[in-house]
């Protein structure tokens, strides 16, 4: 088989396809959930915490202290940002959040599998099963 007849063969799986539009939806999605961050939940948030910006959050590892996180970085100082960690956390509960909708509401429009019921015949007995019935049937008729 030739590269190009094995690479047709891969690229036309559902499965490939599949995870292409997702990863493409993805992508458009992740961008709607940082604009509502940034444009909707953390002003919010910064209303109900004076004001605080979490991006500005960090520490310098030398012991100085720095105006800014810009200045910080610019001074070639080791930070831990740990404002940015708490924006990820944030960001991850709001994706996390609204994809629990999503797909709630995805299932509530889903039709319910049909019920299908499944009618067993009666068991076959097996051969050594027959002949310990038949040996059984002979020793109650003995007594």
């Amino acid at each position: 088989m030739s590269v190009i007849s094995e690479f047709k063969e891969f690229i036309s799986k559902g499965n490939v396809l599949d995870l292409a539009v997702g990863v493409i939806i993805g992508g458009a999605f992740g961008k709607i959930v940082t604009s509502l961050t940034d444009d909707v939940i953390m002003p919010v948030l910064s209303v109900f915490t004076s004001g605080i910006d979490f991006k500005e959050k960090f520490f310098a590892l030398n012991g100085e202290h720095y105006a800014t996180l810009k200045a910080a970085q610019d001074a070639k100082a080791a930070v831990v940002s740990y404002g940015n960690f708490i924006n990820a956390v944030i960001y991850f509960l709001i994706i996390a959040f609204v994809i629990f909708w999503v797909v709630k509401l995805a299932n509530r429009f889903k039709r319910p599998a049909e019920v299908v019921e499944v009618v067993s015949a009666a068991p076959v007995a097996s051969k050594e099963e027959v002949l310990l019935t038949e040996i059984r049937d002979a020793l109650r008729a003995r007594s």
